[in-house]
């Protein structure tokens, strides 16, 4: 009993200390995706060239897209007519620097990390995107599609702060909610079982511990929200700033169904290019931040001390209330059913075409087959399930139509069922 009441107890500290700067990072994120129109982004990137790099990168890096978010959004993207490297540098920035976990960062790592998860990302997708482009300039560039784009009618003030708050505190959470939680949980398993001598084993030879903090991290699938508590565990338990540092790069950035669409819809020679470069940006920034600076910048051994130092005064009470609605927005998320629906479809009142379609695993998957479905001239309305991996369609389109929009954003096409 004492041991679930002392694990929960650093669970407790650490969310306490999140959930303010949570609720702010999703607020952000919220007005990001809904104001800041997202044609612009595919604008910018479709030349062969270090500015169209440029541009990936930096509107990566605030994007609020998961780690499953950003494939089918880079997909998009190449099939509009963004180069290669520009899909690499997007898909490097984008999962590990989203404004929530930004903000987050600060909030458990301080204001170092949280400048230089942001920096590290910028310059390794810059890399990346630069050595993609220079592999990859004889090959065919990608014509965008030319299918008939369904303009949305102007919406009102009051609409878009709906929207706002329902993309940042509904939409949002449901994406990244249940690994939040997985990363709370893991923290406050390895913060009490972990002795706090654990990885002076691996003292004077960070490059092994990064290789086996990679070997795990690459195939897991955490987001860059997720993966702070983590480190911030492991970190208290001995684990150098720089190692924690390729565990919140390479988490994010890299995950076997990423990999895998990359591979895909890229080439296995971008694939190749994109991990070469993401495992050394990590090591290399991991090195950079052990060797060259000050280790005291990166210090969490005080954490707990500094939380109970925090728990008085006015701004304790405001994180407080900030946990109590943030548990409340994630067990929303996790237990309401996000695709009940009312329409006509779902009721059974019209018949549609429909078709299965697997690898969505979040509401951008959603939205993202919503839209090149919808696209399609002979398309007049779509509802996709996202629990049940099906796209219900109004309309005459082919099952070769259907199957290139999907496919060509990374998701696997099954067929009319």
């Amino acid at each position: 009993m004492y041991i679930i009441k002392d694990i929960f107890s650093v669970i407790f500290t650490i969310f306490n200390e999140m959930s303010f700067y949570l609720l702010s990072g999703f607020l952000f994120a919220g007005i990001l995706h809904v104001l800041v129109p997202q044609h612009i982004f595919s604008k910018y990137l479709s030349k062969n060239s270090w500015l169209s790099v440029m541009y990936a990168t930096l509107f990566g890096i605030p994007l609020p897209l998961c780690s499953c978010g950003v494939i089918p959004t880079a997909m998009a993207l190449y099939k509009e007519g963004a180069s290669k490297g520009s899909v690499i540098a997007f898909l490097i920035a984008t999962p590990q620097t989203g404004v929530d976990s930004i903000i987050a960062t600060y909030s458990l790592l301080g204001l170092p990390f949280a400048i230089v998860r942001p920096a590290a990302a910028f310059f390794t997708s810059i890399f990346a995107g630069l050595v993609t482009n220079g592999f990859t300039k004889n090959e065919p560039a990608v014509i965008p599609s030319q299918q008939n784009k369904k303009e949305e009618t102007n919406i009102s003030f009051s609409q878009k702060i709906k929207r706002v708050l329902q993309y940042g505190y509904v939409e949002m959470m449901e994406d990244i909610g249940k690994m939040l939680l997985f990363g709370l949980l893991v923290a406050g398993l390895i913060a009490y079982f972990v002795p706090d001598n654990f990885f002076t084993v691996f003292k004077g030879n960070t490059i092994l511990t990064m290789i086996l903090i990679l070997i795990v991290a690459i195939p897991m699938y955490v987001c860059a929200t997720g993966s702070i508590p983590i480190a911030v565990a492991l970190m208290i338990k001995g684990m150098s700033p720089g190692t924690a540092f390729v565990l919140l790069m390479a988490g994010p950035a890299a995950n076997i169904a990423s990999m895998m669409v990359i591979g895909k819809v890229l080439g296995k020679k971008t694939f190749i290019i994109y991990l070469i470069t993401l495992v050394t940006g990590a090591i290399s920034f991991g090195l950079f931040i052990d060797n060259f600076l000050p280790a005291s910048w990166f210090d969490v051994s005080n954490f707990s001390a500094m939380a109970a130092h925090h728990n008085g005064g006015w701004f304790y009470y405001i994180k407080i209330a900030c946990s109590f609605i943030l548990f409340l927005l994630l067990a929303n998320s996790i237990l309401s059913d996000k695709d009940e629906c009312s329409c006509s479809v779902c009721k059974g009142e019209k018949v549609m075409i429909k078709f299965k379609i697997d690898g969505m695993s979040c509401n951008h998957c959603k939205a993202n087959v919503t839209r090149v479905i919808s696209n399609l001239a002979s398309v007049k309305n779509v509802n996709v399930n996202l629990s049940e991996g099906t796209a219900y369609v109004d309309g005459t389109p082919t099952d070769e139509e259907v199957k290139n929009a999907v496919e060509a954003i990374g998701f696997e096409f099954k067929g009319r069922i």
